[in-house]
């Protein structure tokens, strides 16, 4: 057991650096602004027209640092971690979450999505956890307690 938390804690923190590798990535772009204005509108998938997809171990990520056992489904295209507008999890937000803001360069999203993907699919193999890449509804859906 001592193991196995061990194990869970250094891929926690691998998952924590590529975060903090990929802020720094956005922040240190010149041609986008510093930072998303934390509007919520991109929250709305189906209003933004914009799709979410999440690896096993940004899900394990979510969930050991929201201080509980189970994530949140989500029954509409509304992520269930926006409340009144505002993420609610901001500081533990997927990947996807940061790359994507509405002021974002198409083309540095794709970069940006590429490199942390791969980073994120090595962690899966490093730590044996099998990859996955699903939508936000369907993994948290499939996740979360009915």
């Amino acid at each position: 057991m001592v193991a196995k938390c061990k194990t869970n804690n250094q891929l926690l923190k691998k998952v924590a650096e590529i975060y903090d590798w990929l802020d720094l990535q956005i922040r240190q772009s010149a041609d986008t602004p510093a930072q998303c204005d934390a509007c919520g509108k991109c929250c709305g998938f189906a209003q933004f027209d914009h799709r979410l997809f999440v690896t096993p171990p940004e899900l394990m990520y979510l969930k050991a640092n929201r201080g509980d056992e189970n994530l949140k489904p989500m029954p509409t295209g509304l992520c269930p971690y926006n409340t009144g507008g505002k993420c609610t999890v901001y500081d533990y937000r997927f990947a996807g979450c940061r790359i994507f803001y509405c002021k974002s360069d198409p083309d540095l999203q794709s970069a940006l999505a590429e490199s942390t993907l791969q980073k994120l699919k090595s962690l899966c193999t490093q730590f044996h956890i099998p990859y996955n890449y699903a939508d936000l509804p369907t993994a948290l859906n499939t996740s979360a307690p009915a």
